[in-house]
């Protein structure tokens, strides 16, 4: 199940919205951000179907 978390580009400070799977209890996946296109990564924590942290780092 997924559930979407606005996050923060670390680059251009643009928010937005990104899809976190749920029913995974730690996650690392890269994305690229909707505004200036850079990559990123976003570490995800989650805890009884529910997200617990997310943080996002150039």
């Amino acid at each position: 199940m997924e559930e979407f978390v606005t996050i923060q580009c670390p680059f251009c400070g643009q928010s937005f919205d990104v899809p976190v799977d749920v029913s995974v209890a730690s996650q690392r996946f890269t994305t690229d951000c909707e505004v200036c296109c850079r990559p990123f990564e976003v570490r995800a924590e989650c805890e009884d179907g529910e997200i617990v942290s997310v943080d996002a780092a150039g």
